[in-house]
């Protein structure tokens, strides 16, 4: 209990003391996991569109990444990295209000729309943009994949979710804590090794996959197997490798090196000549019209069916 009342004062330090219920007028649940609920609100003084999760903070043992999170944000703005505005403690409850973006994850993009070559290299671009601006700062994300990247319907691709990001200093140089999810984790991080930035460069090779494949290695697998797979065989096979063109191919070698000194990265990849072949943004309004009504369909066909 104790635990409690000290986080909570550390969030009440960060938070805005009113009651969010007087700011926001709730609206649509837009998902839920582990750590909260979120929630599309507008603001009733302004009318922007905001995102909100909600959090029991008796539920979550790690309070000190809910910090850590907070803090990352409010510290760290880029265009390719959804915003903070502010937060809430009422109660036992935690409120932070984020940049709302109208596309959604890109897990539906990547499940439900055939990409082509120039489309998956804008994605990376953007998703790289924001991964060097961390690495820049000595910030390791850790939890790289398709569900912690939102898009927006005029072109936006940004970075989100960072409950489990680590600051690296001259003091601690390397992290060890066990941290992300089983399908997009490095072989270090399996292996419980020390590691650095470099663990988010394998899960964005993972999420490029994803892009080729519709899913990422393993999914279907249980933890204990994607785990016995990633740290013997370490770089997965790709199902539509056939698809791939040299660039694309080396492009993803280049972030799935077992060896970390051989992994590139992202400055590195920024450079690479599969990015020089990125188009237009502009794709991303009809390609998210496309994947959410493909969405749509699976579940209800899904849904008759059972």
């Amino acid at each position: 209990m104790a635990d409690f009342f000290t986080f909570r004062a550390e969030f009440q330090k960060r938070a805005n003391p009113e009651n969010p219920l007087n700011d926001y007028n709730m609206q649509t649940l837009l998902g839920r996991g582990a750590s909260g609920k979120v929630y599309k609100a507008v603001h009733k003084k302004n009318q922007q569109e905001v995102a909100i999760k909600i959090m029991d903070l008796h539920q979550h043992r790690k309070k000190e990444l809910i910090v850590a999170e907070i803090d990352t944000l409010k510290l760290n703005r880029h265009e390719n990295i959804v915003s903070f505005l502010e937060c809430y403690c009422p109660g036992h409850e935690l409120w932070v209000v984020m940049e709302y973006l109208d596309g959604g994850c890109m897990t539906d993009l990547v499940r439900f729309v055939i990409l082509n070559e120039a489309q998956m290299a804008a994605v990376c671009r953007e998703c790289l943009k924001a991964i060097e601006f961390l690495h820049s700062r000595n910030i390791i994300h850790r939890d790289i994949k398709s569900d912690n990247v939102l898009l927006g319907t005029r072109g936006q691709i940004k970075l989100t979710d960072f409950g489990f990001c680590a600051r690296l200093t001259s003091q601690v140089n390397q992290r060890r804590t066990q941290l992300g999810t089983p399908c997009w984790m490095a072989p270090e991080v399996i292996k419980r090794k020390p590691y650095k930035n470099e663990i988010d460069i394998w899960s964005f090779g993972i999420m490029v996959i994803e892009m080729v494949d519709g899913v990422p290695p393993y999914l279907m697998e249980n933890c204990h197997k994607t785990y016995y797979y990633i740290e013997t065989k370490g770089k997965p096979d790709i199902k539509n490798a056939h698809t791939l063109s040299p660039d694309q191919q080396d492009f993803i070698d280049q972030c799935l090196q077992v060896d970390i000194t051989k992994r590139a990265s992202a400055v590195q990849l920024l450079g690479h000549p599969f990015l020089m072949k990125s188009g237009s943004l502009d794709f991303l309004e009809e390609a998210v019209t496309v994947a959410r009504a493909a969405r749509d369909k699976h579940f209800k066909i899904n849904k008759i069916s059972s």
